[in-house]
């Protein structure tokens, strides 16, 4: 039986750890033929998504895909995202979480080609807090219903929109 990879328990505990401080977890996933997501929300081929409680219905993280329901522009779409194409998870409070090495074109033809091929572990890195531009999940030209995130040392302020 293969090694089952460590990513998936890993983006489950980044999800719990958010929701249990009270942050909102995004995910940055890169987009190919196997993500169903709304295109017009993806930008450079990735998508930054929230997974919060609030914000979708029926989130299952799963070892092999992520599945979810979520509304953009008012309308309640199905999403699935393979697991090896997240490339981030965060908190989108204070960008602390965990970011994946991105899958290489070769990797996601051989894994569609192979799907029992072993599939090699990820290289983790953390995602650096004190440098907000660095953050490659955050950056304002990679996701559609990503809010820009409070500066740091100001209060936040709350906006009514009627």
């Amino acid at each position: 039986m293969p090694e089952v990879s460590t990513k998936p328990y890993l983006l489950r505990a980044i999800y719990e750890w958010c929701t249990d401080n009270g942050y909102t977890p995004h995910i940055a996933v890169v987009v190919d033929s196997r993500t169903r997501v709304p295109m017009q929300f993806v930008k450079n081929g990735e998508i930054v998504l929230n997974i919060s409680f609030e914000a979708t219905s029926g989130l299952k993280m799963e070892n092999e895909e992520i599945r979810f329901s979520a509304r953009f522009g008012g309308v309640s779409r199905d999403l699935l995202i393979p697991v090896e194409n997240v490339i981030a998870i965060y908190a989108r409070e204070n960008g602390q979480g965990m970011a994946f090495e991105a899958p290489t074109p070769a990797t996601a033809e051989s894994v569609q080609e192979a799907p029992e091929a072993e599939a090699s572990a990820p290289v983790l890195s953390s995602v650096p807090v004190s440098e907000p531009e660095q953050k490659p999940a955050e950056s304002p030209d990679q996701g559609g219903d990503d809010p820009e995130p409070p500066k740091k040392g100001g209060r936040p302020v709350l906006t009514r929109i009627k």
